[in-house]
């Protein structure tokens, strides 16, 4: 999966124009609860909070990265764990519709309570193909 990703993000930067630079910006995901202060998701953003572990969600249908989410969390949260790195891919092989499991945890994840925030991790965690998710104690 990973090299026929890389194969794809390759081939669409080749045949974009310059315009295209930067769109990749719009795509960016963000949410905290109204009680989290904005320096919080700030550091989140920047990456400065250890990542304790991690789900790879991409190539799994919806109802299969439903399921795994479900499990993901129940067991971070048990472990107490604080964040969270969830891949769930760019989605280039989504044809016109756009990538199905990004939107789709852009709904799911505020429905934990115990996610205070989440936001779209720097391009060397993946970028707009993966997200940050800053948990309660």
């Amino acid at each position: 999966f990973a090299r026929a990703d890389e194969r794809a993000v390759l081939e669409e930067s080749l045949a974009g124009g310059p315009g295209d630079v930067g769109l990749e910006n719009g795509e960016e995901l963000s949410f905290r609860r109204p009680h989290v202060p904005l320096h919080v998701l700030r550091d989140l953003k920047r990456g400065r909070y250890s990542i304790q572990d991690e789900l790879d969600l991409h190539g799994l249908t919806a109802n299969e990265a439903r399921v795994m989410l479900r499990e993901f969390m129940s067991d971070v949260l048990l472990q107490g764990l604080r964040c969270v790195r969830i891949v769930h891919g760019k989605g280039l092989r989504s044809g016109p519709g756009g990538p199905v499991l990004k939107v789709k945890l852009n709904r799911w994840l505020p429905q934990w309570n115990e996610v205070l925030a989440f936001t779209t991790a720097p391009p060397r965690d993946g970028g707009t193909g993966a997200l940050y998710v800053l948990l309660s104690r």
